[in-house]
């Protein structure tokens, strides 16, 4: 089994808290919203736009894309729980999220059928080949479109959780090409690891022009009731960044 094959097997089995947890993230849904870093960048190119989220997971992300004005989201996952829930959820609201299942870095789209492009939160470190990936998403979006990316900091899989002080894991390398996870979902997922550079080289090379990069000192994922000193403001945990479709 491929270190792929051991991420797909994890995700489908972690996926099914979406469907046991339904009521629960129901509740969540009617309330949820994007971070503001997020609104605030995407306040441009989200209203009446035509969304592509890839990797949609609980597609609670895509809820809020609508009511911020999205025209439309389509969800892309693997997961068939992910893509069960997901749109039940958004069908419950009454949202104008669709969901569909979805190896990637095809998609099945025709060209040009994307005004935004949406991954957030815990996407980029499930590609295997970023540039497929990248290639991909300039190809679905329309001349201009965006390319919104909100994720962890390459930094984060270096730092410990500790409470006292923020130390560096002795087992992780910011230049390694990946690592096991062994918080959520476990169950041997691997994450492909980049670093910054890495991620911006690749944007530019795929045929998009970088309007926004910021690097955020506040996590998007917090653990329980977890309090590490890592998440006190003095580390980046979160980059955010917008590019533009050249041609």
């Amino acid at each position: 089994m491929t270190d792929d094959d051991r991420t797909r097997a994890a995700w489908a089995a972690a996926s099914m808290k979406y469907e046991r947890e339904a009521n629960e993230h129901l509740e969540l849904a009617r309330t949820y919203r994007l971070e503001p870093v997020e609104e605030q960048v995407l306040a441009r190119d989200v209203h009446g736009a035509e969304v592509v989220h890839p990797m949609s997971g609980h597609g609670l992300d895509d809820l809020a894309l609508a009511r911020l004005g999205a025209a439309s989201v389509l969800g892309l996952d693997y997961s068939p729980a992910a893509v069960r829930s997901a749109q039940q959820r958004a069908d419950a609201l009454g949202l104008p999220c669709r969901y569909r299942e979805v190896a990637l870095p095809a998609t099945g789209l025709p060209d040009g059928s994307a005004d935004l492009v949406y991954t957030g939160k815990g996407a980029l470190i499930w590609v295997a080949d970023l540039a497929a990936f990248l290639a991909e998403m300039h190809r679905i979006l329309r001349p201009a479109g965006a390319l919104f990316v909100y994720e962890a900091h390459p930094l984060v899989p270096l730092w410990t959780w500790e409470p006292d002080e923020a130390r560096v894991r002795a087992d992780r390398s910011y230049f390694a090409p990946g690592h096991v996870n062994d918080t959520f979902p476990a169950g041997g997922a691997y994450e492909h690891q980049r670093t910054l550079a890495q991620m911006v080289t690749g944007v530019l090379e795929a045929g998009f022009a970088v309007e926004h990069l910021a690097e955020h000192p506040d996590p998007f994922w917090k653990p329980g009731d977890l309090r590490a000193a890592a998440w006190d403001g003095r580390l980046p945990n979160t980059v955010s960044l917008l590019a533009r479709r050249l041609g």
